[in-house]
């Protein structure tokens, strides 16, 4: 089939090749040139403005936004429904807020343009494994784009999940699960890096992924972040979040459904990124303060041999 991939970064420039493999015809557009360039060398066809690359499809035109969610996918969103027709299709497959597609969705139907919001999971791997597509919006929409979602994801890889917003539900809720995941395994290394056993992080890594309950795609990749560097020395511990965990926790709270270990992963991430935690400074004063329990000073030296 035709598409247009807009956003040539980690996840669409890859998602322009998976497809051109399997013989899609790709336009392809990036708002700094080069990617686009590197995108024609691989056999799409290039677009450098918005109109060019309506331009270049025939109706009914598919246009994939792979841009970061919020201000530039609403500025996308917005400058597409002035350029797209009738019947065309508008696809975000973004980390968008499920209401902001629900929202976009109705937007662009008033303008006869259909939309699916395409939640998509596979990061820097999904050119060579593929990548796993819950799509949310009109059951027609869907079908007409179906041979890309059948090229870009493996077997059994994508699915219709629902109506407009429950493809960006799913994805929020994924990568929920995910921050727990991650807490659940970060915390148990830790443990064992900690234990009086030197253990072969990446080797037991592997142990487990051989049989265990707790094997996993991410413990695999736990493997190998431990065989590039053993300690994890040349790496700190600050770690972002993309939006989605908040959203799943205000969702948990809006539905009224208990989320303790996703909920207290997020506050995890939030305190990767303090150097030294206030709230930890008073937590040390009051024991102080109310059993003379020793603190550490500012100017207190740590030396792990003491």
């Amino acid at each position: 089939m035709e598409l247009a991939i807009v956003g040539l970064g980690r996840m669409g420039g890859n998602m322009v090749k998976r497809l051109l493999r399997d013989g899609h015809r790709v336009v392809a557009y990036n708002r700094s040139p080069g990617p686009v360039r590197e995108a024609e060398a691989a056999g799409a066809i290039g677009a450098y403005s918005l109109e060019e690359v309506v331009e270049r499809l025939s109706p009914p035109r598919v246009v994939w936004l792979m841009v970061p969610a919020g201000e530039p996918t609403e500025q996308m969103v917005e400058r597409f429904a002035a350029l797209l027709g009738s019947g065309d299709i508008l696809i975000d497959g973004g980390n968008s807020y499920w209401k902001d597609s629900v929202r976009r969705a109705e937007w662009l139907r008033e303008r006869g343009i259909q939309f699916l919001d395409v939640g998509t999971s596979g990061g820097i791997w999904g050119l060579e494994l593929g990548y796993c597509l819950m799509i949310g919006g009109e059951e027609a929409a869907f079908r007409i784009v179906e041979p890309a979602f059948r090229t870009l994801a493996p077997e059994n890889g994508y699915r219709h999940v629902g109506p407009s917003g429950a493809g960006h539900f799913a994805k929020m809720v994924h990568n929920g699960i995910e921050y727990g995941l991650m807490q659940a395994y970060a915390e148990g290394f830790e443990i064992l890096q900690a234990s009086p056993y030197k253990y072969d992080l990446s080797g037991l890594a592997n142990l487990w992924n051989h049989g265990s309950v707790i094997r996993s795609w991410l413990l695999e990749l736990a493997e190998r972040a431990f065989r590039r560097d053993p300690r994890l020395e040349s790496i700190r511990g600050y770690v972002e979040d993309s939006g989605e965990g908040r959203w799943t926790v205000l969702t948990a709270i809006e539905e009224d459904v208990p989320a303790p270990v996703i909920t207290l992963s997020l506050q995890m991430r939030f305190r990767s990124r303090q150097a030294d935690s206030f709230a930890a400074k008073v937590a040390a004063a009051l024991r102080r303060e109310f059993g003379g329990h020793a603190v550490v000073t500012a100017e207190t030296t740590h030396d792990e041999d003491t």
